[in-house]
């Protein structure tokens, strides 16, 4: 495929061409990724896709075209075979930006957390009219809905005071189709909060990470692209922080601290050299995870920002 002409796909929260080409990741490599490290079967999804390119926008978003989503099935499978909505939800403290969301919610707020599974934000939350959405892990509790923000929106436009969102826009094909939805169910004078894996970060730097890959993760997330989407969305970027890293995510950290530097123009390689950094990275991540502490201003996989919509 050397010197083949490339079709520049479109970012997908600003509509203008991608300036890099980062590389290929060809199906038959994701499907080996994700059956051994995670025992999940993605063959049925991928199907139709011979390959999938990473692309960046002018915006500083990293994009995979086509973005092809995980189904109810992936999710099902994947988050409970390996109990990650326990995980994610963790105890109370250990999700740093449930703890500052949770600081700006006041009582009798609407507070709306789109793509909850489990609900691990509610006690963040225990003073306000609290709703949750999963389209894949809804109705488990009355108040989080089976639906998604696009149903949900016309339902109840500009009726949150937060509509909050942990980890999911990077899962979904259409990123500025799903703010939009959520921006129509905030009131004039509400917060839209987002908080995303970034880039670079420890997140990117684990050979062969199939979780940072479809049909999981669809885009890969920095400030300047956070600040570009609530410009398109037409709202008042109050902040972009970092995310201190939380017992959900620290295993990542130490992944990141042990993994090879194998080549850092790529993410995902078919080579035994990154199957063992990969293996490596694993083994000493979760050792180190299991014994010693994050260090103080360690490097977090995470961002999160806080826009408002305009009162008028």
């Amino acid at each position: 495929m050397a010197g083949e002409k490339k079709q520049i796909p479109l970012c997908p929260i600003t509509g203008k061409k991608a300036v890099h080409f980062v590389q290929w990741l060809f199906r038959d490599t994701l499907i080996g990724l994700w059956r051994h490290s995670f025992g999940v079967d993605v063959s049925g999804l991928l199907a139709d896709v011979p390959r999938f390119g990473l692309w960046e926008s002018p915006a500083g978003l990293m994009f995979f075209d086509p973005p092809i989503a995980g189904d109810a099935k992936f999710y099902t499978e994947l988050y409970r075979r390996h109990s990650l909505h326990e995980r994610l939800s963790g105890v109370e403290g250990t999700r740093p930006e449930f703890k500052a969301v949770g600081a700006l919610i006041r009582p009798g707020m609407k507070v709306l957390d789109v793509g909850c599974g489990d609900g691990g934000f509610r006690p963040y939350a225990k003073d306000a009219e609290y709703w949750g959405l999963d389209p894949n892990f809804g109705g488990t509790r009355p108040d989080i809905l089976a639906e998604p923000i696009e149903e949900h929106a016309p339902k109840r436009p500009g009726y949150y005071d937060i509509v909050c969102s942990f980890q999911v826009i990077e899962h979904v094909p259409d990123p500025l189709g799903f703010a939009r939805a959520m921006v129509a169910a905030l009131k004039p004078g509400g917060l839209l909060v987002l908080g995303v894996p970034s880039w670079p970060a420890p997140v990117t730097e684990i050979p062969n990470y199939v979780m940072n890959a479809p049909p999981h993760h669809l885009t890969w997330w920095n400030e300047a692209s956070l600040r570009a989407l609530a410009e398109r969305l037409g709202l008042r970027c109050r902040d972009v922080i970092d995310c201190p890293i939380g017992g959900h995510s620290s295993i990542i950290y130490w992944m990141a601290r042990f993994a090879p530097t194998l080549d850092r123009t790529r993410y995902f390689r078919a080579a035994w050299s990154w199957h063992l950094a990969l293996i490596w990275a694993w083994l000493a991540g979760s050792a180190a995870d299991a014994l010693l502490r994050i260090p103080p201003g360690a490097r977090t996989s995470e961002i999160m920002m806080i826009a408002e919509k305009p009162a008028s």
